[in-house]
């Protein structure tokens, strides 16, 4: 069974490779001396070997060993720089949040914790020195972000500035294609002002019928005057420049399965449907509108008491009472409570893991059962569900995204390269 070392983005940042058991031999050889700690031959050797069997594995070719030997040692010069300056910063990682990253890791693997501790012994790793390497990442992880990463600023104009650039490279506009269909209701040439009313009658009632619900291709097919009528009013595929000028700067404002507002034109009254986008990532996501009923717990109020009170306060909705005034009257939630715990429309990811499983659970109306969260003891009623085109917003938060991890790679840099400079490094090996 081939294991997958890796972890949730959300505790840390990718690791190196396992290393191999690796006794500590008296006498072990001083490489370095790193400010007041040192570095020992068997501490190289044994990193040696997980990196020949990374480039190994990538069929990477294996450089020069003094060449493979520098790059390794000075890798292990700056962990342990790291190491020494989360130790006197007072960073600390205890045993249950180890062990809870552990799990993680093997969960990746879907395995129990001690299935994948007996793995990693029948491949030849000592588990002691793999939970050491994982704290020491989660260690590293942590001071970085605070080091670096909090200190990281990116500004709207930075943003802006970034989607214009990637604007200027690929235009959107003109990549995409677009499939639409439209609706006619046509107009004689010269036509009197009564016959022009009369046909923006006829087609604000078919848009009517749309906006009701009717199928856009059965009503082009009744009441179109276009040559495609019989097509269901389908265009086929335009890119944005083959589109008619007078659809040029609606179509592109469109959601797919979204239909216009009625167009004018010298032929009649157009109504257009756009049924697909292709050239252009979209971004769609499922929103949900709820509300909720949050009880804190404290030295007057348990666990179960919280839970009790809100089955209470459940019956009473479920028998009636409106959610709202519930709220406004027990929710501890103070931000949300005058609002009647309306909790707005929500993005995937918005709350609180269980929070966001419970709500998910639910179907529109539907108020949950108690349940705790990191906050408190919740009651939660899902009211409304819709699928949102959040693409620009999406493409903001990449672009946000993308910049930050390219400021924090340039800082990180920076800030490894003074840490090594300020160090007191020292070669006790005359072969290095």
């Amino acid at each position: 069974m081939k294991l997958h070392y890796y972890f949730l983005a959300a505790l840390l940042l990718p690791f190196p490779a396992l290393q191999a058991a690796e006794r500590v031999i008296p006498l072990d050889r001083i490489l370095v001396v790193v400010n007041n700690n040192v570095i020992t031959q068997s501490e190289l050797n044994t990193e040696l070997r997980t990196i020949v069997q990374q480039l190994q594995q990538k069929n990477i070719d294996i450089p020069p060993q003094d060449v493979l030997q520098k790059q390794v040692l000075e890798r292990l010069i700056i962990r342990r720089l790291q190491l020494q300056l989360a130790e006197s910063t007072g960073i600390r990682v205890d045993d249950d949040t180890l062990t809870r990253a552990l799990d993680t890791i093997a969960k990746q693997n879907n395995l129990s914790l001690s299935e994948f501790r007996n793995i990693l012994t029948r491949d030849g790793f000592d588990f002691a020195v793999f939970r050491e390497n994982i704290r020491h990442e989660i260690i590293i992880n942590r001071l970085r972000q605070r080091q670096v990463d909090s200190r990281i600023n990116v500004t709207d104009q930075e943003i802006n500035d970034h989607i214009a650039a990637r604007g200027a490279q690929q235009t959107a506009s003109a990549s995409n294609e677009y499939r639409v269909s439209q609706i006619l209701i046509a107009l004689p040439e010269a036509a009197s002002p009564e016959t022009v009313k009369a046909a923006q009658t006829r087609a604000q009632l078919v848009l009517d019928r749309l906006r009701a619900g009717e199928d856009f291709g059965q009503l082009a097919i009744a009441s179109s005057d276009d040559p495609q009528a019989l097509e269901g009013g389908d265009l086929g595929w335009r890119t944005a420049a083959q589109l008619p000028s007078l659809f040029a700067d609606v179509v592109p404002q469109l959601k797919p399965d979204e239909t216009s507002n009625l167009i004018r034109s010298a032929s009649g009254f157009h109504i257009v449907k756009l049924l697909e986008v292709r050239g252009e990532t979209q971004h769609v996501v499922r929103q949900t509108q709820a509300r909720h009923i949050l009880l804190r717990t404290n030295e007057l109020t348990s666990d179960q008491d919280a839970q009790n009170r809100l089955e209470q306060l459940r019956q009473r909705i479920v028998g009636g009472d409106d959610f709202g005034d519930l709220a406004r009257a027990n929710s501890d939630d103070a931000t949300t409570a005058t609002n009647g715990g309306a909790l707005g429309w929500a993005n995937p990811g918005d709350f609180d893991p269980r929070f966001e499983e419970a709500m998910n659970a639910l179907k529109p109306g539907e108020t949950s059962a108690p349940f705790q969260s990191s906050f408190g003891w919740h009651i939660v009623q899902v009211m409304e569900r819709r699928d949102h085109d959040n693409t620009r917003e999406f493409q903001r938060n990449q672009a946000r995204e993308a910049i930050r991890q390219r400021k924090i790679e340039e800082q990180t840099q920076i800030w490894l390269r003074g840490l090594r400079d300020e160090a007191y490094v020292e070669y006790k090996a005359e072969d290095l």
